[in-house]
């Protein structure tokens, strides 16, 4: 199993645009991106590829970083930023099945699946599978889980990626507070590689209107407002479900500068073999 990170980046991306702050300013001089989010993953054994979300950047993600086009795609919540890259597909694909959650938001009246193809219905190569969390589907030759996450006010789920020959693991939390369910905890464990996502550090969480949430013994807060994990947050979670590596994702350029390209905060790009 082949994963690229397409976008490590939050909704705005780093740098961002318009912003000259020191990180803004840092990510330009290192010549690194975090674009929004994004994850290739390649079935070596089948010569297949599986994309989970699609950002709005996809076209300059994939020219960039010179992977497949996917053979089908998992779409985890309908935010901008994970989902309106989809219109890239209008004459790019002849099919592309897209996998979307079954169950029905109470937010929205209809489950993310739905959403997809309403909002998509002019595109003729995609087809809208839905499916139900919490039971493996096999795409591209691998067993791919929907997980619940938490992150209102909509749903919005993660991800479990498991290779049926050889084991290897790839565990994606989703844009999740800390307060991910025990469940959904239970299927994301044990990952060779976890994507967490971990959009600020735990000290701003005194610049978010409501702070933070989710506090350690220490009193430092896991959970950025209600929607995203902090770092500590992040690291905290990977330490209990026993990742073996774990790479901090949906990173906003709110890390101050001498923070935000530090260990374990990924950048796009990067390529791991599992």
């Amino acid at each position: 199993m082949r994963v690229t990170l397409l976008g490590a980046g939050d909704t705005t991306g780093t740098p961002t645009v318009g912003c000259d702050c020191d990180t803004c300013a840092a990510a330009r001089e290192r010549g690194v991106e975090r674009t929004r989010f994004s994850v290739h993953v390649e079935n070596e054994r089948t010569g297949e590829s599986l994309l989970i979300d699609f950002s709005p950047d996809f076209r300059q993600q994939f020219l960039r970083d010179a992977v497949s086009l996917p053979d089908a795609a998992v779409i985890t919540h309908i935010h901008f930023d994970h989902l309106h890259g989809l219109g890239n597909a209008f004459r790019v694909f002849d099919s592309l099945p897209v996998y979307a959650a079954d169950e029905t938001d109470p937010a929205t009246g209809e489950s993310v699946a739905e959403t997809v193809a309403d909002q998509y219905d002019y595109l003729d190569p995609l087809e809208v599978r839905p499916t139900t969390p919490l039971e493996p589907v096999r795409i591209c030759g691998l067993d791919v889980t929907l997980i619940p996450v938490d992150h209102p006010p909509l749903v919005c789920y993660g991800l479990a990626v498991e290779d049926p020959e050889t084991g290897t693991k790839l565990s994606i939390t989703g844009d999740t507070s800390y307060d991910v369910p025990d469940e959904s905890r239970t299927v994301l464990a044990d990952p060779d590689l976890l994507l967490a996502d971990a959009i600020v550090p735990a000290s701003l969480c005194e610049h978010h209107p409501i702070g933070g949430r989710h506090e350690d013994a220490a009193g430092v807060s896991r959970t950025f407002g209600t929607k995203h994990m902090t770092r500590e947050g992040a690291l905290a979670l990977a330490e209990e479900l026993g990742a073996e590596r774990t790479r901090l994702v949906h990173v906003a350029h709110f890390y101050p500068a001498d923070e935000a390209f530090e260990e374990p905060l990924a950048v796009d790009g990067e390529r791991y073999v599992l």
